[in-house]
């Protein structure tokens, strides 16, 4: 017995040291690459439009291989509850130079009109979900690559149909790019707050998270399930999808959970039986919005891209040093990293074309800007890869 006893001892105490050194390889793997030192591009910045503000960034590449840039043009303030615009700007020549600036949907009754989330379509169509006063949601659509849009249509009743479920006072589409599966169906990550402070503007807390989607191409939208509610997982928000390899949806999750670092929830079809929300130790949440894409590879699995200002070694966190990250296994680890921005950087979003070259468009405050604005940093994700 007393044996016995000494053996399991010993081979818990192993164990343990076994898992202590694969931690430790883990991290040992992790390579990081020279700080990105490019030029930024402006794109969408206070110098040069009528705004006081230019943030919540949405990017996508079109099938032609345009640029189409998306922001709220802020009024009066930086606030999310300001007078703004929801504008855009084109690229035909991989963000080089950019068309002049389009609005999207105009100001309404000095309300916001925010959260662009752009879709690219397999058949060349780009979808638009946003919100307006954070109250209605509203889809559009443009068959010429950006240059036009539909009229507008409202699609709050999707929203609606969380209301027996969950009571919420505020909506939002994601902000920034979402996608189409394989199987043609568009979704749109949402988040929802059942405010505890209705004046002087509804609160954005507490809140959860669904998905809506679309099967007919955009012209109906219906409500997916909420992801499941789980202790300590604290107001989750603003989120990402990406499609795995193994056609699973994967949402990356704003938090402000103690545990400071990002969530992740599976579905199998992207709208229904989402696994509880689970902590990625390589991903620091400093409370911001981040984001994330599918890399794909002929002949290889698909790698994913992910973006937010990584903060976890710069003290009370802020939203500074923007953070690249490359996964090669379906965003279990996160094995290469290269900061793009070490200065302010807050929301993000990223698209890649056709050659691999991959896009970052971004938050931040330049010396004379009035407010925030936008900027575009670019690289080839090859650079990335050959890390591995």
């Amino acid at each position: 017995m007393i044996k016995d006893e000494i053996i399991k001892k010993v081979a818990v105490i192993l164990s343990g040291v076994l898992f202590s050194l694969i931690t430790m390889n883990c991290a040992f793997a992790q390579k990081h690459l020279k700080n990105d030192e490019s030029i930024a591009i402006p794109v969408l910045d206070t110098k040069n439009h009528p705004y006081s503000s230019l943030r919540i960034p949405a990017l996508v590449v079109t099938q032609k291989g345009t640029l189409l840039a998306f922001a709220a043009g802020r009024i009066d303030s930086g606030s999310d509850w300001a007078d703004m615009d929801l504008v855009m700007r084109r690229s035909t020549d991989g963000g080089d130079t950019w068309q002049p600036l389009q609005v999207i949907a105009q100001r309404e009754n000095k309300t916001p009109v925010d959260n662009p989330t752009p879709i690219v379509g397999r058949d060349g169509t780009i979808h638009l979900v946003y919100q307006r006063d954070y109250a209605r949601a509203f889809y559009t659509s443009s068959t010429d690559d950006g240059k036009t849009w539909s009229v507008a249509k409202d699609i709050t009743a999707a929203f609606d149909d969380f209301k027996d479920e969950y009571d919420w006072k505020v909506l939002a589409p994601g902000p920034g790019h979402s996608i189409q599966l394989a199987n043609g169906r568009l979704i749109v990550p949402v988040w929802l707050a059942d405010s505890d402070v209705e004046e002087p503007h509804r609160s954005h807390r507490p809140s959860r998270i669904a998905t809506i989607y679309s099967d007919d191409n955009g012209s109906t939208w219906k409500r997916g399930e909420l992801i499941p509610d789980v202790p300590g997982f604290k107001n989750p928000s603003e989120t990402m999808a990406v499609e795995l390899s193994d056609g699973r949806v994967m949402l990356n999750i704003r938090n402000e959970s103690t545990e400071r670092r990002r969530g992740v929830s599976y579905s199998e079809d992207g709208i229904s039986g989402w696994t509880a929300p689970k902590y990625v130790e390589e991903l620091f949440e400093p409370i911001c919005m981040a984001s994330i894409i599918r890399v794909d590879d002929p002949g290889a699995s698909p790698y994913q891209l992910f973006v937010n200002p990584d903060s976890k070694e710069i003290p009370k966190h802020p939203r500074k040093n923007l953070t690249v990250k490359l996964s090669a296994d379906d965003g279990k680890t996160w094995s290469v990293t290269q900061v793009l921005n070490e200065g302010i950087s807050g929301y993000s979003d990223l698209a890649i074309d056709d050659s691999g070259i991959v896009y970052c468009l971004y938050e931040t405050r330049m010396e004379n800007d009035k407010g925030v604005s936008l900027y575009l940093k670019k690289f080839d994700v090859k650079r990335l890869i050959d890390a591995l």
